[in-house]
């Protein structure tokens, strides 16, 4: 038994899809564009950030969805314009997480979704954000 809410369980699938999603999209740009940074370093971080949350669903006896996204998601002109695509979502993937973390009062599930934002808008971001304006540079 898992003794979540409703609102808990929705919380943490919404987390994971994303997830599965952000993954899917920067392993799409691979695929697309060959093993670039920042999004092969990116793709392995959202699997340890996968992975953290497949802990928490095991841990509360959920199941797991798998990541329906592969061959879904957008493909990209360009790599400039996938990096712009990434910093929205990353933008996104923080208010997402702001809202996601008033679902809960569970440390341990705070303390995951805490971690994701963090590592999303500490790293993340930035990451893309020096590879939009790189991008940007080497088009004048």
């Amino acid at each position: 038994m898992h003794n979540l809410t409703e609102i808990e369980i929705s919380a943490l699938n919404e987390a994971l899809d994303d997830e599965y999603m952000a993954w899917s999209v920067y392993d799409q740009v691979i695929a697309d564009f060959g093993t670039i940074q920042p999004f092969s370093n990116i793709r392995a971080a959202e699997e340890r950030h996968i992975a953290a949350l497949h802990t928490l669903f095991t841990q509360y006896n959920l199941p797991i969805p798998d990541n329906s996204w592969p061959g879904k998601v957008e493909r990209f002109a360009s790599i400039q314009t996938a990096c712009e695509a990434a910093v929205a979502g990353e933008i996104a993937n923080s208010k997402m997480y702001d809202r996601l973390m008033k679902a809960t009062e569970r440390p341990d599930i705070l303390a995951v979704l805490q971690n994701l934002q963090e590592a999303s808008q500490q790293r993340h971001l930035p990451a893309f954000q020096r590879c939009l304006e790189r991008h940007v540079r080497q088009k004048k």
